[in-house]
């Protein structure tokens, strides 16, 4: 009887256990996963090929570390995950936090995407500031600008079709550039003093302008060419045209035979660009994207000239305010979407952009557009994945920071969580693709590691070269990396160094 009974409860026993563990595999959190799962196409086909492994070791690619002259001295953090279920599969300095330059950018596009979402544009906004009495405006014209970097010449020549489409043909008063959507602090607070004048440390405002679609906003272009004989003073043209910008040039064409060593700079606190130095007869132009200081007023000028080519005039100044409760909305035009901007900013590492998307997030959420509350709303989403914030330091969005610290390990765990996202196609899209030639394609990798198959961030500031991103060879297990390479004695010297990293660790895994 007794045994019997041992019986009895040992089947009640495994057809409850039976019972609990249907249960748990049918849970909503466990079939969620396993939906979530399915959505990625990387993620599966790295599945076919995966093998369960622990971190292993890279011979190849440690010797080389070893015995690599550029290395020496320098600090080499990587980082290597399985597509599959992100599994570390290799380290080296993996926890170790380190400045990642434009890898940066990899957690602002994903915080972006996440808060702001693909579909997110931003608006510039045309307003009236008083009545219209048959062709006359009495009182200001306003343009209040929401955070479009993608402003171009064309844009305000529309704004000024819009005005004259709406009868008015005089303004009795001024006209007025709106910025406040975000805060008046114009520079990022690690930005170095020698960046503000080129394009990639411009002003970040509400209200600005780019010279053409690689949407450098907050800049204009300065070409310099030689003359026909050495004496001759250069020809020097500015893009867009523009009374906002004021050239000195003390440049001088010499002989073909002489080198070339112009210098361009731009007087701090002035929209003065100088220009010195010898350029050879016969020698190509030099371009240069110059930062031009107060950009919501240079806009202003675009706008202001694009007025004038329709016949519309004014009588007052061109100054920065603000629309009040008596304003009447003319026109309201919209960037394109954030799905769209992020290929300039991804592909030609935009860091504007970056800066621009950080402020957007926190007026959004916290309806102040600064970077301290956007890097607030940033590191509240990346903790929803994961992130071990407590670990970083973030300080803009752009990456030029030589503050902002990221540990390998957590920009790939970054790029493995991102592969869940309903927008990951946008995300893994908008990144450089190796060795394809098209610009925006390719971009900073356009001319790198055309035999292998990787989509990946690049990251250049002094002394840091960096990359972050996916191996996706075919028939191959997809692999996540990030290679992290500070204190270099010359960061020029980093993107050989890294192309041949990501070859080893594509062999040996």
């Amino acid at each position: 009887m007794l045994k019997f009974f041992k019986l009895g409860v040992g089947l009640l026993l495994i057809f409850f256990i039976g019972i609990a563990i249907v249960m748990f595999s049918s849970s909503p959190d466990t079939r969620q996963a396993q939906s979530v799962e399915g959505k990625n196409t990387l993620k599966q086909e790295s599945k076919e090929v995966i093998s369960n492994r622990d971190v292993v070791q890279l011979t190849k690619l440690e010797d080389y570390i070893k015995n690599e002259p550029i290395l020496n001295g320098a600090l080499v953090g990587i980082s290597v995950r399985s597509a599959a279920n992100g599994a570390l599969l290799y380290e080296q300095l993996g926890n170790t936090r380190l400045r990642p330059a434009s890898n940066m950018k990899l957690l602002t596009g994903y915080a972006a995407l996440s808060v702001l979402g693909e579909d997110h544009r931003f608006p510039t906004e045309l307003w009236a500031n008083g009545e219209v009495k048959g062709n006359i405006l009495e009182g200001d014209l306003i343009l209040k600008g929401k955070g479009d970097p993608t402003l171009v010449p064309e844009d305000f020549e529309a704004f000024a079709k819009k005005v004259k489409e709406s009868g008015i043909k005089e303004i009795n008063g001024d006209l007025i550039g709106d910025d406040t959507w975000y805060d008046d602090v114009r520079l990022s607070r690690d930005l170095d003093w020698s960046d503000e004048h080129w394009y990639y440390g411009a002003q970040i405002s509400a209200l600005t302008a780019s010279p053409d679609k690689d949407y450098d906003s907050g800049s204009v272009i300065v070409k310099v060419s030689p003359g026909s004989k050495p004496g001759d003073q250069p020809t020097i043209s500015v893009s867009p045209d523009t009374t906002y910008i004021k050239i000195e040039s003390t440049a001088e064409t010499v002989a073909s035979e002489e080198e070339e060593d112009l210098t361009l700079n731009r007087k701090h606190g002035e929209n003065t660009i100088t220009i010195e130095g010898p350029i050879p007869v016969g020698s190509p132009s030099i371009t240069e994207w110059m930062a031009v200081w107060e950009p919501s007023l240079y806009a202003m000028d675009l706008f202001g000239h694009a007025l004038q080519e329709q016949g519309i005039t004014w009588t007052g100044m061109v100054k920065q305010g603000r629309v009040n409760k008596n304003s009447n909305l003319l026109y309201a035009h919209k960037s394109m979407p954030l799905s769209e901007l992020l290929i300039p900013f991804m592909k030609l590492s935009n860091n504007v952009h970056g800066e621009i998307l950080v402020k957007e997030m926190g007026k959004q959420v916290h309806d102040e557009g600064s970077w301290e509350k956007g890097i607030e709303v940033m590191e509240e989403e990346l903790k929803k994945i994961g992130l071990d914030i407590e670990n970083l330091v973030i300080r803009d969005g752009s990456g030029i920071s030589h503050v902002t610290l990221l540990p390998p390990n957590e920009l790939t765990k970054l790029l493995y969580a991102a592969m869940d996202e309903p927008w990951f196609e946008t995300y893994f899209g908008s990144l450089p693709v190796a060795g394809n030639p098209e610009r925006m394609i390719g971009g900073t990798l356009r001319f790198r590691m055309g035999d292998l198959s990787v989509q990946a961030k690049t990251g250049t500031i002094a002394g840091v070269s960096t990359l972050s991103g996916y191996i996706t060879d075919e028939g191959k297990e997809t692999l996540i990396f990030s290679i992290l390479l500070n204190n270099l004695l010359d960061e020029e010297d980093g993107p050989q160094v890294i192309d041949r990293m990501v070859e080893y660790i594509r062999e040996d895994l």
